[in-house]
């Protein structure tokens, strides 16, 4: 059996559902409910391996109270294919690296909190103190 492998695009739409889902507070169960799904199909479109229907797609930005457009944003260039010109789907490993930690619950967490700073100085410092702590990981590796 041949298994097919997810359309970036797929995936990148499902990781920004999953990352909205996250913020606005919802449970996977409690999306698939409002959407009349289980969480199971949830689970699959934000992975990807099923792709969104454009009535599903308007449904989940009611829902999450965002433009449809919002699933598209940042799309990385290699994602759009041929329709950009691009040659290749393959994302860099940091790329991955970092869209995963953004889409886990500790990375929506920082992000959420780092956010509600509005002090630009306060910003910086938290900046510069997490690169700080990531060098004297490195160092003790």
């Amino acid at each position: 059996m041949v298994t097919k492998n997810p359309n970036p695009i797929d995936i990148h739409v499902g990781s920004r559902v999953r990352m909205r889902r996250m913020l606005v507070g919802l449970s996977q169960e409690r999306l698939g409910e409002r959407l009349g799904l289980t969480f199971q199909q949830v689970q699959k479109y934000e992975k990807g391996s099923n792709r969104v229907s454009a009535s599903r797609l308007y449904q989940m930005a009611q829902i999450l109270g965002v433009p449809v457009q919002f699933f598209f944003d940042d799309l990385p260039e290699h994602a759009k294919g041929e329709f950009a010109g691009a040659t290749g789907f393959a994302e860099s490993s940091q790329e991955t690296l970092i869209m995963d930690f953004i889409n886990s619950s500790e990375g929506l967490q920082l992000n959420k909190a780092f956010a509600e700073i509005s002090s630009p100085g306060v910003r910086r410092k938290v900046v510069e103190l997490v690169k700080a702590v990531a060098g004297q990981e490195d160092g003790e590796s």
